[in-house]
This record gives C-alpha cells, sequence and structure tokens, in this order.
C-alpha cells in the first residue's frame, strides 16, 4: 500500500492538524511508505513530538515588509506543537529539509541559549531599539516552553534593557510570566495579543488540535489585564464561510474579557498551506469546503492566495471591504478602535556587566 501521505507503517496521528507529511518545496524526492507485505506486522504507535537543539548564532530577525507594524522579532523556537492546520508560518519548515505538514508540528526546534545572543546584540554601539515582536512566526507559548523556559529568559533580558516587546500567542504559559511583563507593561514596554479565531469549542479542537481551548484564551486575556497589562484580542485568521460569522461576538468577548483593541486578519494560505488545508477542509467540513475555497479565492484575486504586499494580509474585493467594515463597526461599538498604547523607546539602557567600569555621571 502506497498512501503517498509519508507516514511510516504502523504511525497513526492523535490531535494533529495535518494529515500527511509530504516533503517541502526543496526537496529533490518524496519518500512514500510502501508496504510490500514482506515485513512483519508492526503494532501501532502513535506520532510523539520530537525536541532538537540548535545553537543559535543570532537572536534578533529584521524585515522590511510594508504590511507589518514591526521592523524585528524573536524566533525561539522553529515549528509548533499547537497544530493549526492554517498556520502561515508552516512553509518555513522546508528550510530545515521538513515537511511543512506533520514535521512542522512534531518535530520542533529549540535554540537554547538565545538571550545570552541577544543581550550581546542589544550591546552593540550601532543597535537602535525599536519595539520586538515576538509569536509572529511560532508561538512562543506552545507546550515545550513550559521545559524549555527560552522566552522567559528572553523577557528578563527585555527587562534589564528596559526594552518595548510586544508579544502574540494563544499559550497558557504566558500567565506564568506575569511576574516580568507587568512591570515592563507598567512603565510603557510590553503589550500582549491573544488569538482567538472561533468561540466554537468543536471548530477551534479540529482547527487548533493542541492550542488551548477558546474559553481558557479568553481567561488569559482576563488575567492579563487584570494585571494591568495591555491586551488587544486578534480575531486571525478570520476563515470565510466557516468562523467570519463570528468576527463581533468574538471581539465582544474579548472585550469582556478585558482586552483594550481588537484586529483581524483573513485567512492566507502560502505555498505548502494551501493544500495542507485543503485536505483539512475536505475531511473535517466536507459539506462546505468548496464554498469555504470559493470565497478565499475572491479575497485573493482568484488565488488561494495572493503575496503582494499591500493585499496579502488583507485581502482584495468585495467580500474583504465587509470584512474590514464590519471589523470596524464593531471596534467602534465596543470602545476597542484606540488600539494599544504605543510602546516607549525611550527608556532603553544597557545594564552594566560585572566588571566594567561605571559613569562618574
Amino acid at each position: 500500500m502506497n498512501s503517498g501521505d509519508g507516514f511510516l507503517p504502523g504511525q497513526r496521528l492523535r490531535a494533529r492538524g495535518a494529515a500527511s507529511n509530504r516533503a517541502g518545496r526543496f526537496e529533490s524526492a518524496q519518500r512514500d511508505a510502501y508496504d510490500d507485505g514482506w515485513d512483519l506486522p508492526e503494532d501501532e504507535r502513535l506520532i510523539a513530538t520530537e525536541v532538537r537543539l540548535e545553537r543559535p548564532r543570532s537572536a534578533i530577525t529584521y524585515n522590511r515588509s510594508p504590511d507589518l507594524p514591526f521592523d524585528r522579532s524573536i524566533n525561539p523556537y522553529r515549528g509548533c506543537e499547537h497544530g493549526c492546520i492554517y498556520c502561515y508560518a508552516r512553509p518555513s519548515h522546508a528550510f530545515l529539509n521538513l515537511s511543512p505538514g506533520l514535521d512542522f508540528e512534531t518535530r520542533l526546534i529549540a535554540r537554547p541559549g538565545i538571550a545570552a545572543v541577544l543581550d550581546a546584540e542589544l550591546r552593540r554601539p550601532a543597535y537602535k531599539v525599536q519595539p520586538i515582536a515576538i509569536g509572529t512566526n511560532t508561538d512562543p507559548y506552545q507546550p515545550v516552553e513550559r521545559e524549555h523556559g527560552l522566552m522567559r529568559e528572553i523577557l528578563a533580558v527585555m527587562a534589564r534593557f528596559h526594552h518595548p516587546v510586544w508579544i502574540t500567542t494563544r499559550g497558557t504559559t504566558i500567565e506564568r510570566d506575569i511576574d516580568l511583563i507587568a512591570p515592563l507593561a507598567a512603565q510603557g514596554l510590553a503589550s500582549v495579543s491573544i488569538s482567538v479565531t472561533t468561540l466554537d469549542e468543536t471548530v477551534a479542537r479540529k482547527m487548533e488540535p493542541r492550542a488551548p481551548t477558546p474559553k481558557r484564551r479568553l481567561q488569559i486575556i482576563r488575567r492579563l489585564a487584570d494585571a494591568g497589562i495591555p491586551v488587544r484580542i486578534q480575531v486571525s485568521p478570520l476563515i470565510p464561510a466557516l468562523t467570519d460569522h463570528e468576527l463581533e461576538a468574538v471581539m465582544q468577548a474579548g472585550r469582556d474579557a478585558g482586552a483594550q483593541a481588537a484586529n483581524t486578519i483573513p485567512l492566507r494560505l502560502p505555498l505548502e498551506v494551501s493544500a495542507l488545508f485543503r485536505d483539512w477542509l475536505a475531511t473535517s467540513f466536507p459539506d462546505r469546503a468548496a464554498r469555504v475555497m470559493g470565497r478565499v479565492r475572491d479575497l485573493h484575486g482568484g488565488r488561494d492566495y495572493d503575496p503582494e504586499f499591500g493585499k496579502r494580509m488583507t485581502g482584495q474585493g468585495l467580500w474583504a471591504e465587509l470584512i474590514h467594515r464590519r471589523a470596524d463597526l464593531a471596534r467602534n461599538r465596543l470602545g476597542l478602535a484606540e488600539g494599544l498604547p504605543k510602546l516607549r523607546c525611550d527608556l532603553f539602557r544597557p545594564p552594566p556587566r560585572a566588571g566594567d567600569q561605571l559613569s562618574l555621571f
């Protein structure tokens, strides 16, 4: 039997987003499991999460995208165990000769020592401070953070340098770090975006199999807000004909939990994500798969995805205009239109190291 899904004999899935492990776009060959009848029978075994370690040579990644509100970010992990099927970061695993499918959520890479590298980068004489975004590629508070603690080490560096930081997550482990984030927020140096795509727990479990439930994410917002941390609810991605009808309700739930701002970005399916999402949709929601993909193509000029700057994050056409009009009306009605306070950059100071000569003034 040759299924073409890239699984080995005896492997099975539980609570995973992708249902295939096809090679990425840089691989020269596609490897498929094939049963010729000669192997001894094997017991079925779940595909476990594997974490490899990488020694980081740099911590800060810079970008020049006109679509993004930040020009630098940090990624303590590569891959994400949450397994969100729509994740636009999946294609980045292809650069590691790993599959953007199942490998992305089961073969993770942690980067211990990244906080020390960050400390050195922030001390460079040429460094110019601007807010650093964390969690814009893969989630820094995914389950493996509980063991590795890389995000906590990074935040400790941010606190010592009085450096502004913007965190995006859906992971509960962020609550562990309230003691670090709240003092930064009190100085105007930190804000958090919590992603909530739907309030329907059945849809969420299929779509984001190892992420916290929607109800639990709203609790995260409440606990951060109660600690004085500015929070945005990020209704992203908004999936047409599947979750778009919930836009106003999710914003309302976020506001009720303590969010000060709200944002939404329509679904985008770059590179390998398109086929993975279509396969998932056909299996999970076959009754509406054609309608969802038809609406997605309406948003992206007739294609599954349009990567052009100025369009990729917003979509285009009638449906895009309606989504953003609805979002504006909801924000205004709920008092979420002002956004989060701008993070301060004027407090940045590299702390003295042991043996440094202190200034006389």
